[in-house]
């Protein structure tokens, strides 16, 4: 039964979309978490919402729909940033602001456009199987883009994450380097609304990381962690789904907050035998 899974073209695109958009969210979340700015991914979520709704309005389909979403969602996050650093607002005042004009913006387009109310809908809560192969191949090309900046910036990112202070006055361009996470964590957003929705992107940001920050130690091994929590919540997700006909984003991140739940008992256990 299981192997069978394999056979069908779609379950091939919609595991190969998983593993990449999975890897992307466990890395990006990691730094969001340790930097407790983890809720700039439901911000954007909510934003791209918005920009979905007004590629529909526009009359694009499928990942033509992404020349509206990629720039929308991408100067969203750099006017959270922007707006985070107002010293009356801070980074959740900023983050509500963006996301509710976003989600406002797609309510008023739902309306006016009253045709597309299901494939607004299909977005909202996910719909991996029925990702295309074009949609792939922009999957994969997002992916090379935004692993090869993390890979280049990594060590530059990894000492802004634990001490901006200190990355500062070791020479490090602070301002760029949260300009970068805010546009990588925007396109990562932007590929995972065909995973697990709109609705909730912004668990798949969190839960990998805050998994794997309750039993790996060290940075790398946190990273490498979480991206083992990310593919066997998105495999697994995805796997059960179509077997047992459940919803493919909600099943995702439902197994992803068992293995959450698992890791805090796994650290209790080993708290209480030292």
């Amino acid at each position: 039964m299981i192997l069978e899974l394999f056979t069908y073209g779609f379950m091939q695109r919609a595991l190969v979309a998983g593993v990449l958009i999975g890897v992307l969210c466990a890395v990006l979340g990691v730094f969001l978490v340790l930097r407790r700015f983890s809720l700039i991914g439901d911000g954007l979520a909510h934003v791209s919402f918005g920009s979905v709704a007004l590629a529909l309005f526009a009359g694009l389909e499928g990942a033509a729909m992404l020349l509206v979403s990629v720039p929308v969602v991408l100067l969203s996050s750099l006017g959270i940033l922007r707006l985070a650093g107002n010293a009356r607002l801070g980074g959740d005042a900023a983050i509500g602001i963006v996301s509710s004009l976003g989600v406002s913006l797609g309510v008023v387009l739902a309306v006016l456009g009253r045709g597309y109310g299901v494939d607004l809908m299909s977005y909202l809560f996910g719909s991996i199987l029925a990702i295309s192969r074009a949609e792939l191949l922009v999957a994969a090309g997002l992916f090379v883009v935004v692993t090869g900046l993390l890979w280049l910036y990594f060590h530059d990112l990894a000492a802004l994450t634990f001490n901006e202070e200190l990355a500062a006055v070791s020479g490090i361009n602070v301002r760029f380097l949260n300009s970068l996470l805010a546009v990588l964590t925007a396109l990562t957003v932007v590929l995972a609304m065909k995973l697990v929705g709109v609705m909730l992107i912004s668990a798949l940001l969190i839960l990998p990381a805050a998994t794997a920050l309750q039993v790996a130690r060290g940075f790398r091994m946190t990273v490498l962690a979480a991206v083992g929590v990310s593919l066997l919540s998105v495999t697994g997700g995805i796997m059960l789904s179509f077997a047992l006909n459940l919803p493919t984003g909600a099943t995702i991140i439902l197994l992803a907050f068992a293995l959450f739940c698992c890791s805090l008992l796994l650290r209790r256990y080993f708290l209480c035998r030292s």
